[in-house]
């Protein structure tokens, strides 16, 4: 059988320095190839050089790529734009910096299909809903004017899914497909993309951290360490006797331990009752609202200090918008108390006081830290805002026990964040966060973009970083298995209401909602968690 893609000895350098060297691997029609390992380990690089999307300006790829018989690094323009989206498509890891958020996510999907399809008017309209609804987006034909910072991070990565299968490609590329899905979706999506490899036998390459994904969707598997392969192999084989020491930690890495139980007398840090968020829909010339999306309805919680509340659930189910209410970044309903304190009714001015005890680091490292600041201006740009009186020397002081305190060299403070890998880039997130000494932070998907070595060592950093100051988390995640080692206390959300909440053991081991044991069953599908 011929190979849709065969890599031959693939090396990458930018500026002189190398980041692949001499990678080979094939993949065939119908087969899925994982390529595996950590955070800078050439996994991404290797997969854009496949589409020849590396900057030409300072990468030098040298060997052969051949994609449906096509060498692609010497390919013309012409043979490159009939490779990408025709004979490949792609999905990026970060939906959020790859859609453009100044077009609504039908006008790229269509985009996607109008560039090697000559469909117009109803008939691509119809194709753009199908594609939508293969991928999984609830209620696509309300959805098809919405831009992508209206989408939840699930939902982006489904509009991209979309638009990658928008050509019935043979070889699928994705780099981390799932990263930003929970868990029942994310079985959807890649028993999605199962379903379509067989029908359309198609070919896949993908890029994961996640050995349980490789495990159960892929037949080959490639192990990348600092831009070499040190394995590769039928994947069952490969997984069930590693040869290579690095494989083996990789499989022996997960997020485990617990944290710190909370004092008895612990003061109540956050508590909030009928929170309420409602988004007007609007139709017509006018846009008269029409009905509302209830993304928050009647959510009450409590959070004591040096607790951790995990908070569960679907994509779309309330989750970071609820979030965002409780630290007043979205308009809400209810009674939202932080320190004793009513915050819901306080004007900008006034609550601008309280922004430094109660803080948040967001899902994306890549998205949320400004490319043109250095870390150090990063770090120390809240000390300015909310500390004016320090002096310069203070406030680097400040900047460089931060970095300290999270793991990073302080001497890496000028550099900017594209220099960093997607843990340390979220080391900053949350150096960020903590140089203002805050007293709850609210934990948005920390974890989601990161291996699972480093989801490990985050995992460990913030209990750390816990047990030291009694800082009282609202940990937001898909991911029940770091929520595990996480959490005191779960709330599970669902359409915007709460479906379940209670102790983190309980709830893990006999959940009382069938919604929860649907995630439960999806997170561990080989039984209760341990």
């Amino acid at each position: 059988m011929t190979d849709i893609l065969r890599v031959e000895n693939l090396s990458v350098s930018f500026r002189g320095q190398s980041v692949v060297r001499n990678v080979s691997f094939a993949v065939r029609p119908g087969e899925t190839v994982a390529l595996v390992g950590e955070s800078g380990s050439g996994k991404s690089v290797t997969a854009l050089s496949c589409l020849r999307l590396l900057p030409s300006a300072g990468s030098n790829p040298k060997g052969r790529i051949l994609l449906d018989g096509t060498d692609v690094l010497r390919a013309t323009p012409e043979a490159l734009r009939r490779l990408r989206g025709g004979v490949a498509g792609m999905v990026f890891q970060e939906p959020m910096t790859s859609l453009n958020p100044l077009h609504s996510i039908g006008r790229q999907v269509g985009e996607a299909i109008r560039l090697h399809q000559p469909l117009r008017g109803a008939a691509l309209r119809g194709r753009i809903v199908e594609l939508l609804e293969r991928a999984g987006l609830p209620n696509p034909q309300e959805r098809l004017d919405a831009f992508p910072h209206q989408l939840s991070g699930g939902q982006r990565q489904r509009v991209m899914i979309a638009a990658a299968l928008a050509n019935d490609p043979k070889l699928l590329i994705a780099d981390e497909p799932t990263t930003a899905l929970d868990v029942t979706i994310q079985a959807q999506i890649l028993d999605l993309l199962d379903e379509l490899k067989r029908r359309l036998n198609m070919a896949m390459l993908l890029i994961t951290h996640d050995l349980s994904i490789v495990r159960a969707h892929a037949d080959g598997v490639v192990v990348m360490r600092h831009g070499a392969v040190v394995e590769q192999g039928p994947a069952q084989t490969v997984l069930a006797a590693p040869h290579h020491d690095y494989t083996r930690m990789l499989l022996a890495t997960e997020p485990r331990g617990r944290p710190e139980p909370v004092a008895p007398d612990a003061p109540r840090i956050l508590e909030a009752e009928g929170v309420r968020v409602h988004f007007p829909i609007r139709r017509g010339l006018l846009r008269r609202q029409v009905g509302a999306v209830k993304a928050v309805d009647g959510v009450s919680l409590e959070l004591r200090q040096g607790e951790t509340l995990g908070l569960v659930g679907e994509s779309g189910s309330g989750k970071t918008t609820l979030g965002l209410a409780l630290l007043q970044l979205e308009r809400a309903d209810g009674v939202i108390c932080f320190e004793g304190q009513p915050i819901q009714h306080l004007s900008r001015a006034a609550l601008r006081p309280l922004r430094s005890r109660m803080q948040v680091v967001f899902q994306d490292p890549y998205g949320s830290l400004s490319p043109r600041m250095s870390v150090a201006e990063i770090v120390g740009e809240g000390l300015a805002v909310h500390e004016p009186q320090l002096g310069r020397a203070a406030r680097e002081a400040r900047v460089s026990a931060a970095l300290e305190e999270v793991g990073l060299d302080p001497a890496t403070a000028q550099r900017y964040p594209h220099e960093f890998s997607g843990g340390q880039r979220q080391r900053v997130a949350i150096a960020r966060a903590l140089v203002l000494q805050p007293r709850l932070l609210v934990l948005d998907e920390p974890t989601s973009a990161l291996d699972v070595s480093v989801q490990a060592q985050v995992v460990d950093l913030l209990r750390a970083l816990q047990a030291r100051h009694r800082l009282a988390y609202l940990f937001i995640s898909h991911d029940l298995r770091v929520v595990r080692a996480m959490a005191h206390r779960i709330m599970v959300l669902k359409g915007g209401m709460v479906v379940e909440t209670g102790d983190a053991d309980a709830v893990m081991r006999a959940p009382a909602a069938d919604y929860t044991r649907a995630l439960m069953r999806a997170a561990f599908p080989d039984g209760a968690p341990a």
